[in-house]
């Protein structure tokens, strides 16, 4: 603890800016192709579980049970070693992408369905009596109502992988949590534990708050636009009743 009070501590943590930045920016590539591949993976899961098609709605269910059922830690492990123990050879960083991508693909995947089932199912037969398939009503008809829904909660998600990249340590990556936890063993940096995981910290809160500021006020936009579209239809019902 007397180490955040000491100036040689935040000097060393100065001295080595460079090495908290590289990790930094280490953790925002994994983050933003962690959640390319989750987007993919989870608008995948969303039209399967939305299809009607019974195979497709089992393993979309089977998949995002499995991967938010076990904790992120335990499968960068398994996909670590078990790549390992295969022969494969996949440089590490790429291995923390995937892991990242399929787990945060289930939550996604969740998002994306319950937007989906939002939309009034009017929507769809609408859509199929203008002769639209399948997907093109998702393409044209029901996605581009989705995504407004949507967007708060993918943001949380967005925040909570780039949280979750910290799990990536375990395996060696060169993220910020494995760049500071280096930082503070190692033989000439060792000891600056308080400065060097707060400004850890802070770098993961310049992120993560925004982002969450942000989420919440689209949630607060689409709850005062719905009020608005919906309280004078609600008015008028009102006023033909008591006529």
């Amino acid at each position: 603890m007397e180490t955040i009070f000491s100036a040689k501590a935040w000097a060393t943590v100065w001295q080595y800016r460079g090495t908290f930045l590289n990790g930094f920016f280490n953790t925002l590539q994994s983050a933003v192709v962690g959640l390319i591949i989750a987007l993919v993976i989870g608008f995948a899961l969303g039209l399967m579980a939305t299809s009607g098609k019974r195979p497709l709605q089992v393993f979309a269910r089977i998949y995002v049970e499995f991967f938010q059922n076990t904790p992120l830690i335990l499968q960068v492990c398994f996909l670590y070693y078990a790549l390992a123990y295969s022969g494969i050879k996949i440089r590490v960083v790429v291995i923390g992408f995937i892991s990242l991508g399929l787990y945060t693909g289930a939550y996604v995947g969740e998002v994306v369905r319950a937007g989906i089932t939002s939309i009034p199912f009017g929507q769809f037969d609408a859509a199929r009596s203008q002769g639209f398939g399948y997907f093109d009503t998702m393409r044209l008809v029901i996605l581009p109502q989705t995504i407004k829904i949507i967007l708060p909660p993918l943001v949380n998600q967005m925040i909570n992988l780039i949280k979750n990249t910290s799990c990536l340590y375990i395996i060696g990556g060169a993220d910020l949590i494995a760049t500071t936890y280096n930082f503070v063993t190692g033989e000439s940096t060792g000891g600056a534990y308080g400065p060097a995981y707060l400004v850890g910290g802070m770098m993961f809160f310049c992120v993560c708050y925004p982002l969450s500021m942000m989420a919440g006020r689209w949630e607060r936009r689409l709850k005062e636009r719905d009020r608005v579209t919906v309280t004078p239809a609600e008015t008028d019902d009102a006023k033909e009743a008591t006529a």
